[in-house]
């Protein structure tokens, strides 16, 4: 089965993504210092550039709309040219910059928003991550930011009735089986070895791929998820409908959240499988308060995925009772409920 499209709302109206992607750009920017840093120590200029056209590229995957991937991207062209200088080289490269996202991406917004003085050539790569995207060897670095959470599909097992797996009145992983996890991690190793692959055959030897990526402690079960106290509103607002006839209840048992939050245990062990990354670093970013997504937020991410499933005719009611559910809560505290640290991953690709 061909990897499905979870696109963020587009355009710039009271509910897209480029108006609501605050969290997320908070969650980047407390990582710009591991960012920068990991790149000055690590970059191998020598072997990164083309030597005939004395080109660095980049690419984002899972780039959405901005203006989160336009801050991500002047802060590798400002970290690469920062690693230049360290080394004593005189000339800057030529930044040629992809901007890669599924087909059903609004790259209209995102190239009509792209930083005028931005000091890179642009292009958009349209096709879902967890396949090939570029050319061979034609890579020098690789960005992601809060999209490798996103699985190709929800694990079919968690919508049949006969096996242990089946995820009954509920939509995610939290609190649920131990099989529901199991299931959901199986999709996870399958998702992130393709994503590797894909990766190990773009990327330069020597290249460099920096991953953000929402993740949970080492000895904890899926089942203790870093995203399941955020979407706890989520869940309940459609327990809530369907318990007062609204929507159907075969209709929560068939529907679940493709993401998966992994321990950093569980990425070593699937980048060693890989074989061909070096980890240069992995590392849980500090923990504190996390906000609920507002209603507006919670929309522009997930709007695409209530609508597909349960119609685009309960998408006010639905959101109207987010808003009032998490009008006043207080922030989460990553210590008391349960929120998993931000993981920062620096891998080099193998000479």
């Amino acid at each position: 089965m061909a990897a499905e499209s979870f696109p963020m709302i587009g355009g710039d109206g009271p509910y897209s993504y480029s108006k609501n992607s605050n969290l997320q750009r908070e969650a980047a920017e407390n990582a710009r210092e591991m960012l920068v840093s990991a790149i000055v120590e690590n970059l191998d200029i020598e072997k990164e550039l083309c030597p005939i056209s004395n080109t660095f590229t980049i690419a984002d995957l899972g780039c959405s709309t901005g203006p989160n991937t336009f801050i991500a991207v002047q802060n590798i062209i400002e970290a690469v040219s920062q690693a230049f200088q360290t080394k004593n080289q005189s000339q800057i490269p030529d930044f040629q910059v992809y901007f890669s996202d599924h087909v059903s991406n609004d790259f209209n917004i995102l190239f009509a928003n792209l930083p005028k003085d931005g000091k890179y050539f642009a292009a958009g790569v349209p096709g879902s991550f967890h396949g090939r995207l570029f050319p061979k060897a034609s890579l020098s670095f690789v960005y992601s930011s809060y999209a490798l959470q996103w699985l190709s599909k929800a694990p079919q097992e968690l919508r049949d009735s006969n096996l242990p797996a089946f995820n009954k009145g509920k939509i995610f992983y939290t609190n649920a089986a131990d099989e529901v996890g199991q299931a959901y991690f199986g999709q996870y190793s399958e998702d992130l070895l393709c994503f590797l692959d894909a990766r190990a055959q773009e990327l330069t030897p020597g290249g460099l791929m920096a991953l953000l990526i929402p993740g949970r402690p080492d000895a904890t079960l899926p089942a203790n998820s870093s995203l399941g106290p955020i979407f706890e509103p989520f869940e309940s607002c459609l327990v809530d409908m369907a318990n007062e006839g609204l929507i159907s209840k075969d209709k929560i048992d068939t529907f679940n959240l493709p993401m998966y939050s992994p321990s950093p245990e569980e990425l070593r062990k699937l980048i060693q499988k890989n074989g061909c990354f070096e980890i240069v670093k992995l590392d849980e970013q500090p923990g504190g308060s996390v906000p609920l997504p507002s209603a507006e937020g919670c929309r522009a991410g997930l709007e695409t995925l209530i609508s597909n499933h349960f119609g685009s005719e309960i998408i006010e009611q639905f959101f109207d009772r987010y808003a009032k559910k998490v009008e006043g809560r207080p922030p989460l505290n990553s210590a008391i409920d349960g929120v998993g640290p931000g993981l920062f991953i620096l891998l080099k690709r193998n000479l």
